[in-house]
């Protein structure tokens, strides 16, 4: 569509007047927390690009201009931390290509949930450090596997402060305790291990470029006990229904220490009104799956109980979902004086619902308007074209 000059200029004036009113200004201001730019947060570093938990993939996302690197924390047997998705390092590593820890082999019970492969904590750092990473996505590029070393925190750490520096500005750390409860029943609690290394490099203050998040609740309480930095809940689900509604099947249902409690709330309960406020009390902010701020349904026009293929290449995915009203959740958690920092923004087409007709930056326009205060990016490159465009 063609506009002319005095369109243009009214569409101006107007577009001024809804920022100002979401609290931005002339200066580029946002809906945020406190009205700064959101952050791009390189998930797992810039695991679109490159495999996951790596000083390669960490180093990558720093070059596209990530303000955070989002290490994973595990620990080994030796009690070093490092940084993997999970505890069990099958899928992100070769370790199930190697013969000499075909012994290693076995099932452990994760969150109640009983898994089969190798684990991080059956080894020591030596050994991990001859493993190689490997991209956990089959559709995603495969040819650096093999390549890159499994980084320890304080490696990570290390870059992360080198890189800033030659770049100018300050990287942070966000970081992860990945299973809380299942490494204290191996003895391997991760918390003060943690703190410990913090401290060392002197973050130990809430403005310290270091955040620390977790899914369960107990061990952010002790952390609040212990320090000052900034702690974050996260809030999980295990899916989206058709209808657009949160899908809590266990394991997925609740923070894994309530289960172990017999608490009966659910992550769910943890983005009401209610349940912001008590985070409050223990974290500076929370970490909601996305659809618990834009939900997105499946369509079922002609009503026979299947979804409709609506770009019609045969497949159902995100691309056949429509996004429906955003929650009360960003306003809410502002407004018990939390930060929101949703994940996992993906970039590949089949990972966007149809409003965004397949182009990424859409989808974080779309929440940079609704005020979160930052974005788990797996493509951090494009988060941050969309906030500074």
């Amino acid at each position: 569509m063609r506009m002319n000059r005095a369109t243009t200029a009214a569409m101006a004036l107007t577009a001024a007047g809804l920022l100002a009113a979401c609290g931005g200004n002339d200066d580029g201001g946002y809906p945020t927390l406190d009205g700064s730019k959101p952050l791009v947060i390189g998930h797992r570093g810039a695991a679109g690009y490159l495999p996951d938990h790596t000083l390669e993939g960490y180093r990558r996302a720093i070059e596209m201009g990530a303000d955070f690197i989002e290490p994973d924390l595990v620990a080994t047997r030796d009690g070093v931390l490092i940084a993997r998705h999970e505890p069990n390092i099958t899928t992100t590593t070769d370790v199930s290509q190697r013969p000499e820890f075909a012994s290693r082999k076995t099932t452990k019970v994760v969150d109640g949930v009983a898994e089969e492969g190798w684990f991080a904590s059956d080894f020591t750092l030596a050994e991990i450090k001859t493993l190689r990473a490997v991209q956990p996505l089959a559709d995603r590029d495969q040819s650096f596997n093999g390549r890159f070393q499994i980084p320890t925190l304080n490696e990570v750490i290390d870059l992360a402060r080198s890189e800033g520096a030659r770049a100018g500005r300050t990287v942070g750390v966000y970081i992860e305790t990945k299973h809380p409860t299942y490494h204290v029943n191996l003895g391997l609690r991760l918390e003060d291990r943690l703190l410990d290394t913090l401290a060392a490099y002197g973050y130990t203050a809430k403005n310290s470029p270091a955040i620390v998040q977790s899914f369960e609740v107990s061990n952010l309480k002790y952390l609040r006990t212990k320090t000052q930095l900034r702690l974050v809940q996260l809030v999980d689900a295990n899916d989206v229904k058709a209808d657009g509604s949160i899908d809590l099947t266990a394991p997925y249902d609740r923070p894994y220490d309530f289960a172990v409690a017999g608490d009966r709330r659910t992550f769910a309960s943890l983005l009401t009104p209610d349940g912001l406020r008590e985070v409050k009390t223990y974290a500076d902010g929370v970490g909601p799956w996305k659809p618990y701020l834009i939900p997105s349904r499946q369509v079922d026009a002609n009503n026979d109980g299947k979804p409709d293929d609506l770009n019609g290449d045969g497949l159902i995915d995100e691309r056949d979902r429509v996004l429906m009203s955003p929650t009360s959740v960003v306003s809410d958690a502002h407004r018990a004086g939390l930060f929101v920092h949703p994940y996992t923004f993906r970039s590949e087409a089949k990972r966007l619902t149809s409003d965004f007709r397949g182009d990424p930056r859409a989808e974080y326009r779309r929440f940079y308007d609704l005020g979160v205060d930052g974005v788990f990016s797996d493509f951090p490159d494009q988060a941050k074209a969309a906030r500074d465009n």
